[in-house]
């Protein structure tokens, strides 16, 4: 009988704006968010908890930032500074495992099912995790400890900031029955609403349709419902992935009838992925653009071209390109890069100190859906 898994998700709090205050304390206690200017159509990366007391979020226009909260601190996000204290963080969680799945510059997955240190505890690891990066880096982080990714990572986010929360084997079962379904990873607003719509609030509803029911309304999206709801997770701690792509989607709630309507909506989902690539500009290289389009219909299409650089005009190509194979109403509109590494080979400097980790860290706290 194999051990149970004890998975720990860390996630720093605040990250940029953390690591700008802790270099700047007269900010301490000031709205801060760091992200682009509002003249230049610039928009949230991240943003500390006083700012957030103001409805200030992630992906949201700096400018509507700025309409709700005058006093708010705007701060060009400093990358370097960043990928160095992320360095920091995961340096310290190898003291604990090998077994580590960076999701992005401030986030990761642990597997410690088998370390040795404090007797086998994640709990204390976590502690001790949460101890060293705030004295060593100066910066606070959360965790989640449960036996698997999924628990583990909603777990992180129960007693932010500074917190931790563990979810043991035997508590899955009730703490997942208990959550909202708009805490199940891949659910946004729109599915959230078409759960919603048919009654179901929780997982506690969702568990009363069988995984054939929901996959003939929500496709193969539906088997994850199935088995999420019930805590069933068995996605193991991935140490060696490369990031091949990188996308921004949203499914509206209501179609966009028309071309023009698609073309509209193109610089606001270009901002937001403009944000995204500040974070692996300096690990990869740019190789291809794309859009992808789901029409009413709910069949897609994704049209390509081979491209090192991600200017609007370029997608506003392919998007009247990738419209014309429907000419009928979007459900959903992305845009994307593909990806290679500038440091394809082993001696080229991977992002974190574990050298079999060859995926980028790379995290924003931006929901597409």
């Amino acid at each position: 009988m194999s051990a149970i898994r004890k998975i720990i998700h860390c996630d720093c709090d605040c990250f940029y704006a953390s690591i700008e205050t802790r270099d700047n304390p007269e900010l301490r206690g000031l709205p801060v968010a760091v992200g682009g200017s509002a003249l230049h159509r610039g928009v949230v990366a991240t943003c500390n908890y006083e700012a957030r007391k103001y409805g200030v979020h992630s992906a949201m226009p700096m400018a509507t930032a700025l309409r709700q909260c005058p006093n708010l601190i705007v701060i060009f996000p400093h990358m370097d500074k960043y990928r160095e204290a992320s360095r920091a963080v995961h340096a310290i969680f190898e003291n604990y495992t090998a077994l580590i799945e960076p999701l992005s510059l401030d986030e990761a997955y642990l597997d410690v099912t088998n370390a040795d240190v404090f007797q086998g505890s994640a709990t204390l690891i976590a502690q001790e995790i949460r101890r060293r990066v705030r004295e060593e880096v100066g910066i606070t982080i959360s965790a989640g400890i449960a036996p698997n990714k999924f628990v583990a990572k909603i777990a992180s986010d129960w007693n932010k900031p500074d917190g931790q929360f563990v979810v043991k084997p035997d508590e899955v079962d009730a703490f997942v029955k208990a959550l909202p379904v708009k805490k199940i990873y891949g659910v946004g607003k729109v599915t959230a609403g078409r759960l919603n719509g048919m009654g179901i609030q929780t997982c506690a509803d969702l568990r009363s349709y069988s995984e054939e029911e929901l996959t003939s309304h929500f496709g193969s999206f539906g088997m994850n419902l199935y088995r999420l709801c019930r805590g069933i997770d068995e996605r193991e701690v991935s140490t060696d992935r490369t990031r091949k792509s990188l996308s921004v989607e949203n499914t509206y709630s209501t179609d966009l009838p028309s071309l023009e309507t698609c073309l509209d909506r193109l610089p606001e989902l270009h901002e937001q992925l403009l944000v995204r690539l500040q974070h692996v500009e300096a690990e990869y290289r740019i190789t291809k653009k794309y859009v992808k389009l789901r029409f009413r219909d709910f069949v897609s299409t994704t049209v390509e071209a081979i491209s090192s650089e991600s200017e609007i005009a370029g997608y506003m190509t392919l998007c009247t390109t990738a419209y014309a194979r429907g000419n009928r109403p979007v459900r959903l509109l992305g845009l994307g890069v593909k990806l290679e590494p500038l440091n394809a080979h082993p001696a080229g400097e991977a992002f974190t100190h574990n050298p079999r980790s060859r995926q980028l860290p790379l995290r924003l706290e931006i929901k597409q859906e």
